[in-house]
């Protein structure tokens, strides 16, 4: 073969080759988890969050949208509320026991409800995720290489729990922050499946946070402020 461009060859050979470099880069499960931590604004910050308020907006479809409301306490509190046509639907996970009030379905007082129904909010009310200090939480850490994404080649990530549910965490391949969450939790003895988008993330206080949650959009989050821890446990009953 008469190659009459040698030089323009030879470049362009570079060029492929370190494409196909970047594009075949591996890295440990472990490795991943550092560089989400780090994406995010470092172990440290988010070790030192103590609270969590988050008020959003949920879009129904139809013009319809709810207002959303949501508090996390370290260790392990959660409590969100659901508003639209002037009624509130409220949960909660004291960590120990969930309640529930639904007026939705006709329900305005507090009912106790089982540890499998409170699986999201056990999850949600660890305020730093999943990834920091797995160990500790009692996880495992799996890296299960790549899958296309809306044409983004993201880094699957399976956390599996103490009480063998999981999630799998898709990390962007060039930021780390994820852009899809897929919870598998058994309930009643069969797996429910949720997938999840995330994306627009914005700092606070030195923290990134996705502000699209699926249909959820976020207006604002504060970090570390005094939450009632009255706000948690199932309600007294009302003085007569």
């Amino acid at each position: 073969m008469n190659l009459r461009y040698p030089i323009l060859i030879t470049a362009l050979i570079a060029v492929f080759t370190s494409a196909a470099s970047a594009s075949t880069v591996t890295y440990t499960a472990d490795q991943l988890v550092a560089k989400n931590l780090a994406a995010r604004g470092g172990a440290d910050k988010l070790r030192a969050l103590t609270s969590m308020h988050v008020s959003g907006t949920l879009k129904l479809g139809g013009g319809l949208e709810a207002k959303t409301e949501s508090w996390a306490l370290a260790p392990g509190r959660w409590r969100d509320e659901f508003g639209l046509q002037g009624l509130t639907a409220i949960e909660a996970w004291d960590g120990s026991q969930a309640w529930a009030i639904n007026p939705f379905e006709g329900r305005r007082d507090p009912q106790k409800i089982s540890a499998d129904d409170a699986k999201d909010m056990i999850e949600s009310a660890v305020i730093a995720g999943p990834l920091l200090d797995y160990k500790a939480q009692g996880s495992t850490v799996e890296y299960l290489g790549t899958e296309d994404i809306d044409g983004t080649d993201a880094h699957k990530l399976r956390v599996t729990f103490k009480n063998g549910d999981s999630q799998v965490l898709y990390l962007d391949p060039d930021q780390f922050l994820e852009i899809r969450i897929v919870t598998h939790h058994m309930v009643r003895g069969q797996e429910r499946v949720q997938s999840t988008d995330v994306g627009e993330y914005e700092q606070v206080d030195g923290i990134y946070f996705p502000f699209e949650l699926g249909r959820n959009q976020v207006d604002s989050i504060e970090l570390n402020k005094p939450i009632d821890a009255a706000k948690f446990p199932f309600p007294a009953p009302a003085q007569h």
